[in-house]
């Protein structure tokens, strides 16, 4: 499913789209599988105060992309993901321009998926690696 489409259609379907806070800061979805989601976000509007690319933006766009490979995973189980553990480990600053996430599939079951993400900068270089466990639950009612 990684159609500009098939990922269009994947976030309409969810109750509020990407989610506010996602808008807000930028993250754009440029691939989307259960086993494989990568977006960018923008540095500019993601810094702390020293200007660099700040740690806590690193762990939504983590948290952003490990929760919609589980969702595409819980999906036909009539299953939702809820996030019950995330890590992060910052190798490097970013300062400008914009930063990819990969995440990788590590675990898919029916209880719980969990997923590595790996940040890069423009040049490929790793800012920060990140883990995710989601617990997989029925999906409410209505």
């Amino acid at each position: 499913m990684s159609t500009q489409e098939d990922i269009d259609a994947y976030i309409a379907a969810m109750p509020q789209g990407m989610g506010a806070l996602n808008d807000k800061m930028g993250i754009e979805v440029t691939e989307l599988s259960a086993e494989r989601i990568v977006a960018t976000m923008p540095v500019a509007g993601n810094t702390q105060p020293f200007g660099l690319l700040h740690g806590g933006a690193s762990v939504v766009l983590a948290e952003t992309l490990g929760s919609m490979g589980s969702g595409l995973h819980a999906m036909p189980m009539g299953k939702v993901p809820v996030g019950v553990d995330i890590n992060a480990t910052h190798h490097r600053s970013a300062t400008t321009g914009v930063v990819t996430g990969t995440a990788t599939a590590i675990h898919l079951g029916r209880t719980s998926a969990a997923y590595e993400i790996v940040i890069t900068d423009e040049r490929g270089k790793r800012v920060c690696t990140s883990r995710i466990t989601c617990a997989l639950i029925e999906a409410p009612k209505g």
